[in-house]
């Protein structure tokens, strides 16, 4: 498997940054709700798509 670093990568990446900015922003002002599922979504599924993205599989 080869990684490679792609502009798609780069896009969900700053969003899943963008994503736990404003969860954590939320979660300042007292609503934890929200402010759970969008980190949660962030960590769960943002960051971990902005790395997995990137990878395939060569067949020898």
């Amino acid at each position: 498997m080869k990684f490679e670093f792609r502009k798609t990568n780069l896009i969900l990446l700053i969003v899943a940054i963008i994503f736990t900015i404003v969860g954590y922003a939320i979660m300042a002002t007292g609503d934890n709700t929200i402010s759970v599922v969008i980190l949660i979504v962030a960590y769960v599924i943002l960051f971990p798509a902005s790395i997995m993205v990137g990878f395939k599989k060569h067949n020898k």
